[in-house]
């Protein structure tokens, strides 16, 4: 998957002629999650708090 940035331990990548809608691959350790570029909504996967008390779930949007 050819990585577009790495920063504090997030791998950003998109794939080239993926499937609808446009979105971009998040990962962290053993997570990842599909961001829609035009909405930034989460379209699948999690991540984990990255800050805070570490004990929940992120949504990355």
């Amino acid at each position: 998957m050819p990585e577009i940035s790495r920063f504090l331990g997030i791998i950003i990548a998109m794939y080239y002629n993926d499937h609808e809608p446009a979105h971009f691959h998040a990962r962290y350790g053993d997570y990842e999650t599909v961001i829609a570029i035009d909405t930034g909504e989460v379209v699948e996967g999690r991540l984990p708090a990255r800050f805070g008390t570490g004990t929940g779930m992120a949504r990355v949007s």
